[in-house]
Order: C-alpha cells, then structure tokens, then sequence
C-alpha cells in the first residue's frame, strides 16, 4: 500500500505545478481585462464629461442667439443701433457729431470700426509681407547712410503693386481656368 500511496502523491505532485501555472495565467488574464475594461470607463466617462461641457456651451451660446434675434425684433433696439452705429437721424432732426468725445465726457471712446488708416491699408499675402520685412531688415538705417526717407517710401509702394500684380494674375488664372471648364 505504501507504493500505491506513493505514486498517487506524485501524481498530484506532478499536477499540482501545471494547475498552478494554468490558474495564475487565468488569473492574470482575468486582471488585464479588469483593468482594459476599467480604463475603457475612464476614458468614455472623460468623453462624456467633455460632451456635457461642450452641450452646456452650446446652449449658452444658442440662448445668447436667441437674445439676439429677439433684441433685433423689437423696432426700437434697431432705431437705437442705427442711429448710434451708422450715424442716421430722423427727419426734422438736427444731427451733431462730436470729434473728440473724450474731451467733453473725459472717458475715451471704444473702437466701433475701423479707423480710416486701417481701412485704406492694402493687406499683402503672408509671403509678401515676409518678404518685405526681410528687405526692410537688410536696408540700412537711412540717417547713417545719407538716404531720404523717399526711398524707403517709394519701396513700400513696389511692394504694394507687386501685391497688387499678385492678385490680378491669381484673378485673370482663375477666370481662363473657368473658361477652359
């Protein structure tokens, strides 16, 4: 009896390593999905709380719009819009424009637009902008050389024209291009 006994221990000695193996690497799959399903909440809870602020914004933003068209049906919001932004008047009214505002109330006025340099200023490609600061850049200082201020002027004007060339040959390229369709 003591050699049956014997080898049925060391057939469970010899499968208990196995099972243990077996049932640590179940284990440990068991773990790693644990943990990919708990980082799948994570990141899905993340979203949802960045689509409920995203939400939240957006109503905000849809009730302000809604002030907006409502503020805009009422006549004497756009009365009062159009006489303070364009300036109108009724008939029989005398309308008076105060140059300096701030000399009178003492508080400097907002920008409503604007101003008339900015408006007559010819905007250049990015390219031509950059190009132009690089020559300003290598030009040497005027007062140093004996040069007028003229020559810097006449320069800004070639560029001004080279821009404005720029935007008729991209015009006249895509008129023959709908010609050609």
């Amino acid at each position: 009896m003591s050699s049956k006994a014997r080898k049925q221990s060391s057939k469970k000695g010899g499968a208990g390593p196995v099972a243990f193996f077996v049932s640590l690497f179940i284990v440990a799959l068991g773990t790693i999905q644990l943990a990919s399903t708990f980082h799948t909440y994570a990141l899905n809870l993340a979203e949802l709380n960045g689509l409920k602020k995203q939400e939240a914004a957006l109503v905000a933003q849809k009730r302000e719009l809604e002030n907006d068209i409502a503020r805009w049906n009422d006549k004497a919001y756009v009365t009062a819009q159009a006489r303070d932004r364009l300036g109108f008047v009724f008939p029989g009214e005398q309308a008076i424009r105060v140059e300096h505002p701030e000399a009178v109330t003492g508080k400097e006025e907002s920008d409503r637009g604007t101003s008339y340099e900015e408006s007559t200023k010819t905007v250049l490609p990015w390219y031509k902008e950059l190009e132009y600061s690089f020559k300003q850049a290598d030009q040497s200082d005027p007062v140093k050389t004996g040069k007028t201020a003229k020559t810097t002027q006449d320069t800004g004007k070639k560029d001004q024209q080279n821009g404005q060339n720029d935007q008729q040959q991209a015009d006249t390229g895509r008129q023959s291009g709908d010609q050609q369709q």
